[in-house]
Protein backbone atom coordinates (compact mmCIF):
# COMPACT_ATOMS: atom_id res chain seq x y z
CA UNK A 1 0.00 0.00 0.00
CA UNK A 2 2.50 2.12 0.98
CA UNK A 3 4.49 1.54 -2.24
CA UNK A 4 1.11 2.71 -4.54
CA UNK A 5 0.40 5.81 -2.55
CA UNK A 6 3.41 7.01 -3.62
CA UNK A 7 3.13 6.43 -7.04
CA UNK A 8 -0.35 8.24 -6.52
CA UNK A 9 1.48 10.82 -4.72
CA UNK A 10 3.85 11.38 -7.79
CA UNK A 11 1.77 11.29 -10.87
CA UNK A 12 -0.31 13.92 -9.01
CA UNK A 13 2.49 16.26 -8.59
CA UNK A 14 3.34 15.34 -12.61
CA UNK A 15 0.38 16.68 -13.00
CA UNK A 16 0.29 19.71 -11.34
CA UNK A 17 3.26 20.96 -12.84
CA UNK A 18 1.54 19.99 -16.39
CA UNK A 19 -1.14 22.16 -15.15
CA UNK A 20 0.86 25.18 -14.07
CA UNK A 21 2.88 25.45 -17.44
CA UNK A 22 -0.75 25.12 -19.59
CA UNK A 23 -1.77 28.17 -17.72
CA UNK A 24 1.76 30.35 -18.23
CA UNK A 25 1.58 29.39 -21.98
CA UNK A 26 -2.05 30.52 -22.29
CA UNK A 27 -1.61 33.66 -20.24
CA UNK A 28 1.46 34.96 -22.51
CA UNK A 29 0.46 33.65 -25.88
CA UNK A 30 -0.77 36.97 -26.98
CA UNK A 31 2.26 38.38 -25.71
CA UNK A 32 4.59 36.04 -27.53
CA UNK A 33 2.81 36.30 -30.52
CA UNK A 34 2.73 39.57 -30.38
CA UNK A 35 6.29 40.54 -29.61
CA UNK A 36 7.20 38.08 -32.46
CA UNK A 37 5.49 39.96 -34.83
CA UNK A 38 6.83 43.14 -33.89
CA UNK A 39 10.28 41.55 -34.68
CA UNK A 40 9.31 40.54 -37.93
CA UNK A 41 7.82 43.67 -39.00
CA UNK A 42 10.87 46.05 -37.69
CA UNK A 43 13.50 43.58 -40.04
CA UNK A 44 10.70 43.53 -42.89
CA UNK A 45 11.00 47.99 -42.38
CA UNK A 46 14.56 47.60 -42.17
CA UNK A 47 15.14 45.82 -45.62
CA UNK A 48 12.50 48.20 -47.59
CA UNK A 49 14.45 50.90 -45.91
CA UNK A 50 17.57 49.80 -47.58
CA UNK A 51 15.50 48.91 -51.17
CA UNK A 52 14.03 52.16 -51.22
CA UNK A 53 17.66 54.12 -50.68
CA UNK A 54 19.69 52.85 -53.47
CA UNK A 55 17.37 50.47 -55.65
CA UNK A 56 19.31 47.12 -54.69
CA UNK A 57 17.95 44.18 -52.68
CA UNK A 58 20.29 43.51 -49.06
CA UNK A 59 19.88 41.00 -46.64
CA UNK A 60 18.13 37.82 -46.57
CA UNK A 61 14.88 38.01 -47.54
CA UNK A 62 14.96 36.15 -50.98
CA UNK A 63 11.95 37.28 -52.23
CA UNK A 64 12.43 41.02 -52.13
CA UNK A 65 13.36 40.67 -55.86
CA UNK A 66 9.90 40.68 -56.17
CA UNK A 67 9.57 44.36 -55.49
CA UNK A 68 11.49 45.07 -58.29
CA UNK A 69 9.85 46.47 -60.98
CA UNK A 70 12.57 46.00 -63.49
CA UNK A 71 13.71 42.47 -63.03
CA UNK A 72 10.99 40.47 -65.38
CA UNK A 73 10.34 43.98 -67.57
CA UNK A 74 13.24 43.81 -70.70
CA UNK A 75 11.89 47.60 -71.73
CA UNK A 76 12.31 48.49 -68.06
CA UNK A 77 16.41 47.71 -67.41
CA UNK A 78 18.15 50.69 -66.66
CA UNK A 79 21.37 49.89 -67.77
CA UNK A 80 20.24 48.81 -71.14
CA UNK A 81 18.04 51.84 -71.72
CA UNK A 82 21.26 53.67 -70.68
CA UNK A 83 23.31 52.30 -73.08
CA UNK A 84 20.37 53.15 -76.23
CA UNK A 85 20.15 56.59 -74.71
CA UNK A 86 23.41 57.50 -74.66
CA UNK A 87 24.07 57.99 -70.78
CA UNK A 88 25.65 54.84 -70.07
CA UNK A 89 29.08 55.92 -69.08
CA UNK A 90 30.56 52.58 -68.36
CA UNK A 91 31.86 52.24 -71.85
CA UNK A 92 31.87 55.63 -73.51
CA UNK A 93 36.00 55.44 -73.28
CA UNK A 94 36.52 51.98 -74.85
CA UNK A 95 38.16 53.02 -78.38
CA UNK A 96 39.03 50.25 -81.08
CA UNK A 97 41.98 50.27 -83.80
CA UNK A 98 42.24 49.80 -87.01
CA UNK A 99 44.43 49.84 -89.70
CA UNK A 100 44.75 49.26 -93.58
CA UNK A 101 47.56 49.26 -96.17
CA UNK A 102 47.18 49.39 -99.82
CA UNK A 103 51.36 50.33 -101.01
CA UNK A 104 53.65 51.60 -98.87
CA UNK A 105 51.38 52.80 -96.34
CA UNK A 106 49.38 52.08 -92.95
CA UNK A 107 45.75 54.20 -92.18
CA UNK A 108 44.45 54.14 -88.99
CA UNK A 109 41.39 55.00 -87.16
CA UNK A 110 40.58 55.30 -83.79
CA UNK A 111 37.02 54.46 -83.42
CA UNK A 112 34.30 53.49 -80.81
CA UNK A 113 32.13 50.47 -79.78
CA UNK A 114 29.73 51.72 -82.54
CA UNK A 115 32.18 52.41 -85.05
CA UNK A 116 32.85 55.72 -85.29
CA UNK A 117 35.69 57.83 -85.39
CA UNK A 118 37.09 59.19 -81.93
CA UNK A 119 37.12 62.97 -82.60
CA UNK A 120 38.96 65.67 -80.52
CA UNK A 121 41.65 64.23 -78.99
CA UNK A 122 45.13 63.97 -80.18
CA UNK A 123 45.96 60.05 -79.76
CA UNK A 124 49.76 58.93 -80.01
CA UNK A 125 50.17 55.69 -81.52
CA UNK A 126 53.47 53.40 -81.80
CA UNK A 127 54.17 52.08 -84.78
CA UNK A 128 56.51 48.88 -84.39
CA UNK A 129 59.90 50.31 -85.08
CA UNK A 130 58.98 53.38 -86.91
CA UNK A 131 57.98 55.30 -83.71
CA UNK A 132 55.25 57.53 -82.14
CA UNK A 133 52.43 59.28 -84.17
CA UNK A 134 50.33 61.77 -82.95
CA UNK A 135 47.19 62.50 -84.43
CA UNK A 136 47.33 66.47 -84.10
CA UNK A 137 44.48 67.64 -86.33
CA UNK A 138 42.15 64.96 -83.62
CA UNK A 139 40.17 63.88 -86.35
CA UNK A 140 40.79 60.02 -85.28
CA UNK A 141 43.06 59.01 -87.80
CA UNK A 142 46.56 58.63 -89.24
CA UNK A 143 48.47 58.36 -92.52
CA UNK A 144 51.83 56.82 -92.58
CA UNK A 145 53.49 56.83 -96.24
CA UNK A 146 56.44 56.22 -97.59
CA UNK A 147 56.77 52.65 -94.76
CA UNK A 148 58.90 49.72 -95.77
CA UNK A 149 56.89 46.32 -96.46
CA UNK A 150 56.07 44.61 -93.29
CA UNK A 151 54.51 43.46 -90.31
CA UNK A 152 54.15 46.35 -87.79
CA UNK A 153 52.62 46.21 -84.74
CA UNK A 154 50.19 49.28 -83.33
CA UNK A 155 49.24 50.34 -79.94
CA UNK A 156 48.19 53.49 -78.35
CA UNK A 157 51.04 55.04 -76.42
CA UNK A 158 48.92 58.15 -75.23
CA UNK A 159 45.03 57.69 -75.06
CA UNK A 160 44.33 60.10 -72.57
CA UNK A 161 41.24 59.21 -70.76
CA UNK A 162 40.19 56.05 -73.31
CA UNK A 163 41.24 53.00 -72.95
CA UNK A 164 41.65 50.37 -75.86
CA UNK A 165 39.51 47.38 -76.03
CA UNK A 166 42.70 45.00 -77.24
CA UNK A 167 46.36 45.85 -76.55
CA UNK A 168 47.56 45.85 -80.00
CA UNK A 169 46.80 45.36 -83.42
CA UNK A 170 49.20 43.81 -86.52
CA UNK A 171 49.15 45.14 -90.02
CA UNK A 172 50.96 44.12 -92.76
CA UNK A 173 52.36 46.72 -95.10
CA UNK A 174 52.42 45.93 -98.97
CA UNK A 175 55.15 46.71 -101.21
CA UNK A 176 52.90 46.97 -104.31
CA UNK A 177 49.40 48.21 -104.65
CA UNK A 178 47.70 44.75 -105.64
CA UNK A 179 44.36 46.13 -107.37
CA UNK A 180 41.90 43.91 -104.56
CA UNK A 181 39.22 45.53 -102.83
CA UNK A 182 40.03 46.41 -99.46
CA UNK A 183 37.50 44.17 -97.16
CA UNK A 184 37.71 46.71 -93.93
CA UNK A 185 36.83 50.26 -96.53
CA UNK A 186 33.91 50.76 -94.51
CA UNK A 187 35.42 52.62 -91.73
CA UNK A 188 36.46 55.16 -94.55
CA UNK A 189 32.95 55.92 -96.15
CA UNK A 190 31.01 58.71 -94.81
CA UNK A 191 26.90 59.56 -95.56
CA UNK A 192 25.91 63.48 -96.64
CA UNK A 193 24.78 64.20 -92.64
CA UNK A 194 28.25 63.91 -91.70
CA UNK A 195 29.91 66.05 -94.17
CA UNK A 196 29.17 69.83 -95.69
CA UNK A 197 28.37 68.40 -98.73
CA UNK A 198 27.90 72.28 -100.41
CA UNK A 199 31.80 71.87 -100.31
CA UNK A 200 32.22 68.31 -100.94
CA UNK A 201 30.13 67.32 -103.65
CA UNK A 202 31.31 70.05 -106.81
CA UNK A 203 31.36 67.91 -109.76
CA UNK A 204 31.01 70.10 -112.85
CA UNK A 205 29.92 69.50 -116.38
CA UNK A 206 32.90 71.00 -118.53
CA UNK A 207 31.86 69.22 -121.97
CA UNK A 208 31.75 69.93 -125.64
CA UNK A 209 29.54 71.23 -127.40
CA UNK A 210 25.66 72.32 -126.65
CA UNK A 211 23.61 70.49 -125.43
CA UNK A 212 20.79 73.05 -124.84
CA UNK A 213 19.08 71.14 -128.98
CA UNK A 214 18.99 67.58 -127.51
CA UNK A 215 16.51 67.00 -124.95
CA UNK A 216 14.66 64.07 -126.19
CA UNK A 217 15.60 60.31 -126.11
CA UNK A 218 16.99 59.49 -129.32
CA UNK A 219 15.03 57.68 -132.20
CA UNK A 220 16.32 53.71 -131.63
CA UNK A 221 15.08 53.24 -135.39
CA UNK A 222 17.17 55.93 -137.17
CA UNK A 223 20.22 54.59 -135.97
CA UNK A 224 22.63 52.32 -137.78
CA UNK A 225 23.50 49.74 -135.56
CA UNK A 226 21.46 48.19 -132.37
CA UNK A 227 21.78 50.95 -129.62
CA UNK A 228 19.92 51.24 -126.00
CA UNK A 229 18.95 54.26 -124.20
CA UNK A 230 19.59 55.41 -120.88
CA UNK A 231 20.62 58.33 -118.09
CA UNK A 232 22.72 58.23 -115.79
CA UNK A 233 21.08 59.66 -112.13
CA UNK A 234 22.21 60.95 -108.58
CA UNK A 235 21.04 62.90 -106.07
CA UNK A 236 20.90 65.64 -108.30
CA UNK A 237 17.71 64.05 -109.42
CA UNK A 238 16.08 63.59 -106.30
CA UNK A 239 13.25 61.11 -106.26
CA UNK A 240 12.45 59.10 -109.36
CA UNK A 241 9.34 57.22 -110.57
CA UNK A 242 10.99 54.14 -112.09
CA UNK A 243 8.06 52.35 -113.33
CA UNK A 244 7.37 55.76 -116.01
CA UNK A 245 10.80 55.80 -116.72
CA UNK A 246 10.75 52.49 -117.91
CA UNK A 247 7.16 52.85 -119.63
CA UNK A 248 9.01 56.25 -121.47
CA UNK A 249 11.45 53.91 -123.05
CA UNK A 250 14.59 54.14 -121.05
CA UNK A 251 16.50 50.66 -121.42
CA UNK A 252 18.93 51.43 -118.65
CA UNK A 253 20.90 53.82 -115.84
CA UNK A 254 23.89 54.47 -114.81
CA UNK A 255 23.51 55.36 -111.11
CA UNK A 256 26.03 57.45 -108.61
CA UNK A 257 26.76 55.71 -106.07
CA UNK A 258 28.92 58.42 -104.30
CA UNK A 259 31.56 60.21 -104.17
CA UNK A 260 35.40 61.31 -103.10
CA UNK A 261 35.11 64.82 -101.23
CA UNK A 262 36.41 67.38 -103.72
CA UNK A 263 38.01 69.17 -100.52
CA UNK A 264 38.40 66.67 -97.57
CA UNK A 265 38.65 63.87 -100.21
CA UNK A 266 36.39 61.59 -97.34
CA UNK A 267 34.06 58.54 -99.28
CA UNK A 268 30.48 60.09 -99.52
CA UNK A 269 27.55 57.37 -100.27
CA UNK A 270 24.65 58.96 -102.50
CA UNK A 271 21.86 59.53 -100.05
CA UNK A 272 19.93 58.07 -103.49
CA UNK A 273 22.09 55.61 -104.15
CA UNK A 274 20.41 51.95 -102.81
CA UNK A 275 17.02 53.43 -103.49
CA UNK A 276 18.01 54.54 -107.44
CA UNK A 277 19.21 50.59 -107.45
CA UNK A 278 16.47 48.98 -106.01
CA UNK A 279 13.62 50.40 -107.72
CA UNK A 280 15.35 50.54 -111.12
CA UNK A 281 15.89 46.95 -110.59
CA UNK A 282 12.17 46.52 -109.73
CA UNK A 283 10.89 48.18 -112.67
CA UNK A 284 13.21 46.61 -114.93
CA UNK A 285 15.53 48.84 -115.98
CA UNK A 286 19.38 47.79 -116.55
CA UNK A 287 21.74 49.32 -114.19
CA UNK A 288 25.55 50.30 -114.06
CA UNK A 289 27.22 52.39 -111.49
CA UNK A 290 29.58 55.64 -111.66
CA UNK A 291 31.62 56.96 -108.95
CA UNK A 292 33.12 60.58 -109.24
CA UNK A 293 37.05 60.50 -108.33
CA UNK A 294 39.00 62.97 -107.00
CA UNK A 295 41.70 60.56 -106.24
CA UNK A 296 45.12 61.78 -106.46
CA UNK A 297 46.62 58.58 -106.09
CA UNK A 298 46.82 54.70 -107.23
CA UNK A 299 46.02 53.99 -103.24
CA UNK A 300 42.88 56.15 -103.29
CA UNK A 301 41.65 54.88 -106.76
CA UNK A 302 41.68 51.29 -105.05
CA UNK A 303 39.89 52.95 -101.74
CA UNK A 304 37.31 54.51 -103.93
CA UNK A 305 36.91 51.10 -106.34
CA UNK A 306 36.47 48.83 -102.52
CA UNK A 307 34.02 51.60 -101.54
CA UNK A 308 32.20 50.35 -104.79
CA UNK A 309 32.38 47.19 -104.42
CA UNK A 310 31.34 47.49 -100.31
CA UNK A 311 28.35 49.39 -101.06
CA UNK A 312 26.66 46.98 -103.96
CA UNK A 313 27.19 44.41 -101.86
CA UNK A 314 27.30 41.70 -104.10
CA UNK A 315 24.22 42.58 -106.54
CA UNK A 316 24.63 42.28 -109.75
CA UNK A 317 24.83 44.56 -112.47
CA UNK A 318 23.80 44.88 -116.39
CA UNK A 319 26.35 47.60 -117.10
CA UNK A 320 29.86 48.30 -115.77
CA UNK A 321 31.27 50.33 -112.87
CA UNK A 322 32.25 53.94 -114.00
CA UNK A 323 35.13 55.85 -112.64
CA UNK A 324 33.98 59.56 -113.68
CA UNK A 325 36.87 61.76 -114.10
CA UNK A 326 36.02 64.94 -114.67
CA UNK A 327 36.45 68.77 -113.10
CA UNK A 328 35.41 69.72 -109.89
CA UNK A 329 34.99 73.60 -110.41
CA UNK A 330 38.86 74.18 -110.23
CA UNK A 331 39.70 73.68 -106.88
CA UNK A 332 38.88 70.31 -106.37
CA UNK A 333 42.19 68.73 -104.45
CA UNK A 334 42.21 66.41 -108.29
CA UNK A 335 41.92 69.04 -110.66
CA UNK A 336 45.94 69.93 -111.07
CA UNK A 337 46.55 65.96 -111.64
CA UNK A 338 49.21 65.51 -114.94
CA UNK A 339 47.21 63.03 -117.64
CA UNK A 340 50.13 60.54 -116.30
CA UNK A 341 48.65 60.34 -112.54
CA UNK A 342 45.09 60.74 -113.64
CA UNK A 343 44.92 57.79 -116.34
CA UNK A 344 47.00 55.67 -113.44
CA UNK A 345 44.10 56.30 -110.72
CA UNK A 346 41.81 55.49 -113.51
CA UNK A 347 43.63 52.04 -114.22
CA UNK A 348 43.93 51.33 -110.55
CA UNK A 349 39.93 52.18 -110.00
CA UNK A 350 38.96 49.71 -113.29
CA UNK A 351 41.99 46.99 -112.56
CA UNK A 352 40.27 46.57 -108.59
CA UNK A 353 36.68 46.50 -110.29
CA UNK A 354 37.58 44.09 -112.46
CA UNK A 355 39.02 41.79 -109.42
CA UNK A 356 36.26 42.25 -107.81
CA UNK A 357 34.24 40.38 -110.62
CA UNK A 358 32.49 43.76 -112.38
CA UNK A 359 33.15 45.44 -115.91
CA UNK A 360 34.88 48.31 -115.81
CA UNK A 361 34.91 51.48 -117.52
CA UNK A 362 35.82 55.26 -117.78
CA UNK A 363 33.55 58.21 -118.44
CA UNK A 364 35.28 61.81 -119.37
CA UNK A 365 34.39 64.61 -121.74
CA UNK A 366 36.27 64.57 -125.09
CA UNK A 367 38.65 67.20 -124.36
CA UNK A 368 39.44 65.16 -121.16
CA UNK A 369 40.19 62.53 -123.26
CA UNK A 370 42.40 64.62 -125.81
CA UNK A 371 44.02 66.37 -122.83
CA UNK A 372 43.90 64.97 -119.69
CA UNK A 373 44.08 61.37 -120.23
CA UNK A 374 46.12 58.77 -122.39
CA UNK A 375 43.43 57.56 -123.77
CA UNK A 376 45.11 54.21 -125.43
CA UNK A 377 46.40 53.33 -122.36
CA UNK A 378 42.54 52.54 -121.24
CA UNK A 379 41.58 50.49 -124.33
CA UNK A 380 40.97 47.45 -122.30
CA UNK A 381 37.95 49.07 -120.65
CA UNK A 382 34.44 50.56 -121.34
CA UNK A 383 34.43 54.17 -122.30
CA UNK A 384 32.19 56.69 -122.11
CA UNK A 385 32.18 59.54 -123.94
CA UNK A 386 30.68 62.97 -122.96
CA UNK A 387 29.96 65.19 -126.03
CA UNK A 388 27.30 67.09 -126.55
CA UNK A 389 27.13 67.15 -130.16
CA UNK A 390 24.67 66.02 -133.01
CA UNK A 391 27.14 63.56 -134.11
CA UNK A 392 30.52 63.13 -131.58
CA UNK A 393 33.99 64.77 -133.05
CA UNK A 394 36.05 62.36 -130.92
CA UNK A 395 38.70 60.40 -132.83
CA UNK A 396 38.79 57.37 -130.47
CA UNK A 397 36.76 54.35 -129.75
CA UNK A 398 34.10 54.82 -127.40
CA UNK A 399 31.13 52.04 -126.18
CA UNK A 400 28.66 54.33 -124.97
CA UNK A 401 27.99 58.16 -125.65
CA UNK A 402 26.19 61.30 -123.13
CA UNK A 403 24.94 63.29 -125.62
CA UNK A 404 23.00 65.63 -123.65
CA UNK A 405 22.77 66.63 -119.68
CA UNK A 406 19.28 68.92 -120.80
CA UNK A 407 17.32 65.82 -120.96
CA UNK A 408 13.55 65.70 -120.06
CA UNK A 409 12.09 61.83 -119.30
CA UNK A 410 8.52 61.51 -117.59
CA UNK A 411 8.87 59.97 -114.08
CA UNK A 412 11.86 62.63 -113.09
CA UNK A 413 11.65 66.44 -112.18
CA UNK A 414 14.10 68.48 -114.31
CA UNK A 415 16.37 67.93 -116.44
CA UNK A 416 18.19 64.47 -116.71
CA UNK A 417 21.21 63.34 -118.95
CA UNK A 418 20.40 60.91 -121.76
CA UNK A 419 23.09 58.55 -123.32
CA UNK A 420 23.19 55.48 -126.01
CA UNK A 421 24.96 52.47 -125.49
CA UNK A 422 26.33 50.80 -128.14
CA UNK A 423 27.48 47.64 -126.44
CA UNK A 424 25.16 44.41 -125.21
CA UNK A 425 24.37 44.57 -121.39
CA UNK A 426 26.09 41.74 -119.32
CA UNK A 427 25.01 39.75 -116.29
CA UNK A 428 27.88 40.14 -113.51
Amino acid sequence: MDSKIKRLTILAMLGSMVLVAAVIVVFNYERFVSTGSTAKQEQTTETEGALEEDGMVKGADLSAFLQDETFFDHEKNTYEKAMEDGTQTESDTDVTLLATSVEKDIRIKVVDAEGKTVEGYPFVLSVGDLGNYQDTDEDGMIYISGVRPGEYEITLADAGEYTCTSPSLDVRVKAMVSYMPIEDISYLIRSESEVDASIEDTESDEVDGDDSQYTALLDTDSQDKPIELGIDVSKWNGGIDWDVVKAEGVDYAIIRCGYRGSSSGWLIEDPYFWQNLQNAKKAGVKVGIYFFTQATTMVEAVEEASMVVTLLGGETLDYPVFIDTEGAGGNGRADGLDADTRTMVCESFCRTIENAGYQAGVYASCNWYRNNLHAEDLDAYKIWLAEYRQTPQYEGRYDMWQYTSSGSVAGIEGRVDLNVSYIQSYAN
